[in-house]
């Protein structure tokens, strides 16, 4: 038995607002020092998956920059690995949906030798032994499986895919583009599938004008009978990024040691970028009270509850509250910043004042000052 994987590096960008403006789902970076893609990436390297193909549309550069020769994931780049960007089938557009997006990895789907693929977004962030699921997923002997998470659904976000199941695991009901009940599983954006199986699946969708995997195939094709889900019902902590509200809300929640060991377990790591940063410099007044801290910052001002990347500047007097602060970014003296986002190499200057709420954090574009 053989598995390969498939990433969609950026199926969702419209829905991360400006976070996307230059660069993919993928490649947003989160938790102080991590990129979304590491997460599935390590997944991925973690179950003993090789070779994989990413899935990219445009704005993907700092995608490539971020996976270099993916040592990191003691994967390969080009035998491995191999990003399948739109111009490998001259499809110029954007994409509709997961299925029209699969058109890009046919030539590898087709010339693969591997059994089973894992599909997955890098919106969700969790870590996972996908091994365990592929297992499930035969002894199933459905013709799909979906990993799902309880207790995310709360009858006012639209689901991309949720499932109401019996007290034995059976599935009751399906849903999608749905505002689910509390009571549903929702869709992690990750699904196991046999290989001939999804060829076909592509060959016979994508023609008909058929681009969504969930809305066009998997909900007709199941309650016509003639397709078999398998729920697959993930146990541990997991983050939707489907959102710059939840980037936000959940960069935050990694301050909750809880959230931290379950995202970053010592059996299934994460791995990223290694970078060679000096330690950390807090000055005579520097304080950083429940924070994520990463290398390379000048902390001579105070910030509580944030997550401050790597090479982050704090001047002196500085007061930073429920923040999420970005490679690179610069707080002049004095200022005060609450509820803010800044992306990379922001510069604030002295004497400011930013406040957003914490339903609506201030987002600062990337390279900009204020």
């Amino acid at each position: 038995m053989s598995t390969m994987g498939i990433i969609f590096s950026n199926i969702y960008d419209n829905n991360m607002g400006e976070l996307t403006a230059m660069r993919t789902s993928a490649s947003i970076p989160f938790g102080s020092r991590y990129r979304q893609v590491d997460f599935v990436l390590s997944n991925m390297a973690n179950s003993g998956i090789k070779s994989i193909g990413i899935i990219t549309k445009y704005n993907y550069q700092s995608l490539m920059d971020h996976l270099g020769n993916c040592e990191e994931w003691d994967l390969k780049l080009g035998d491995g690995v191999r990003f399948l960007p739109p111009y490998a089938t001259g499809h110029t557009g954007a994409y509709h949906g997961k299925l029209e997006a699969l058109q890009t990895a046919m030539p590898v789907l087709e010339r693969s030798d591997a059994d089973y693929v894992v599909l997955s977004d890098t919106t969700v962030l969790c870590a996972i032994n996908f091994r365990l699921v592929v297992e499930e997923h035969i002894r199933s002997g459905c013709d799909i499986t979906v990993i799902a998470k309880a207790g995310i659904a709360n009858g006012e976000k639209i689901q991309h895919a949720a499932f109401k199941l019996s007290a034995d695991g059976e599935i009751e009901d399906m849903a999608v583009d749905y505002r689910a009940p509390e009571d549903y599983l929702v869709g992690m954006s990750m699904f196991v599938i046999a290989r001939e199986k999804l060829i076909e699946i592509i060959r016979e969708s994508v023609p008909r004008g058929k681009y969504h995997l969930e809305r066009d195939y998997l909900l007709p094709q199941y309650n016509e009978g003639k397709l078999s889900v398998n729920v697959y019902s993930f146990q541990n902590i997991a983050l939707f990024n489907e959102s710059l509200q939840e980037f936000y809300e959940n960069n935050l929640k990694l301050l909750d040691q809880d959230v931290r060991h379950s995202l970053f377990r010592t059996n299934l790591p994460i791995y990223t970028k290694v970078r060679d940063s000096v330690p950390t410099l807090f000055g005579e007044h520097g304080q950083a009270s429940d924070c994520l801290v990463a290398d390379g910052c000048h902390i001579f001002g105070n910030a509580n509850h944030s997550v401050i990347f790597r090479e982050v500047d704090l001047d002196e007097d500085t007061q930073v509250e429920s923040s999420v602060l970005m490679q690179g970014s610069k707080v002049g003296a004095r200022s005060q910043l609450r509820y803010v986002i800044l992306d990379k190499n922001v510069t604030v200057k002295p004497d400011t004042r930013l406040q957003g709420t914490p339903e609506h954090p201030l987002y600062i574009s990337k390279g900009v000052t204020v």
